[in-house]
């Protein structure tokens, strides 16, 4: 069986599970729950889940890639860099003291970035860019900056709400994009990984945005309506996590 065949089995992996994610509320965040065993400090769960993101893909492909002069090492550069973000600076500028998630959830997500890394340095090894459109190049670029921009400034205007003492209280998000959707930080990661498969044009990074819309629209929804819930007051037009339609 090759590559190409595991990794189509993959995508259909997750479409198939995506009903059952979509009404399933993963405990951590504030939707933490000690009822799932033994728990880890909210910091060093989110550390130790996006590390392998950044560690397995880029030490695939700075190991094997044939030529580090290629606009190959371009698209794992936009990698790192998202990744750098995720792994090392938003951890440590999130304000979760005392909180704490189920070490089984950061143990299934080092699986999922795991295999998500390795079959993404793969196919980024092996994809020819030589005669690439350009036109395709220039749209995923610009999708996947727009996207990355959304998520950094949807994360600072969410740790900009919550002082050091207060990291059990929440308050409503407003402005920019938290005027049409309850999660614009997740919104831009899907922005992000569609531009990113647009670019990258290759399998392997299309099962990633599959897979990223599987993972963020259930949790986005489970965000949407938690804050429902909780604010009596919460603006009625407002959607999880797609302007207009989620």
């Amino acid at each position: 069986m090759d590559i190409y065949t595991l990794t189509a089995i993959w995508i259909l992996i997750g479409l198939v599970l995506f009903p059952i994610i979509l009404n399933y509320k993963a405990p951590y965040g504030r939707h933490s729950s000690k009822k799932w065993g033994k728990t880890i400090p909210n910091k060093t769960g989110w550390i130790l889940m996006e590390l392998p993101a950044l560690m397995v893909c880029p030490t695939l492909y700075f190991t094997y890639t044939p030529s580090l002069y290629s606009l190959n090492t371009v698209f794992i550069s936009l990698w790192i860099f998202h990744y750098f973000n995720r792994t090392i600076i938003y951890p440590l500028r999130i304000k979760t003291k005392g909180k704490e998630m189920p070490l089984i959830i950061a143990l299934s997500a080092i699986f999922f970035n795991i295999i998500n890394g390795l079959v993404n340095g793969y196919f980024l090894i092996k994809t020819d860019y030589t005669n690439i459109n350009i036109s395709m190049l220039l749209i995923g670029l610009f999708f996947f900056i727009g996207g990355l921009i959304i998520n950094i400034w949807s994360d600072n205007q969410l740790v900009s709400l919550r002082k050091e003492n207060e990291v059990n209280k929440y308050v409503i998000p407003k402005g920019g994009l938290f005027n049409y959707i309850s999660c614009p930080n997740f919104f831009g990661e899907l922005v992000e990984w569609f531009g990113f498969a647009l670019m990258t044009f290759n399998i392997g990074s299309f099962s990633f945005f599959v897979w990223t819309f599987i993972n963020l629209v259930p949790r986005a929804i489970s965000h949407h309506n938690w804050y429902k819930d909780k604010f009596k007051d919460y603006p009625i037009k407002r959607k999880a996590i797609i302007p207009k339609l989620i």
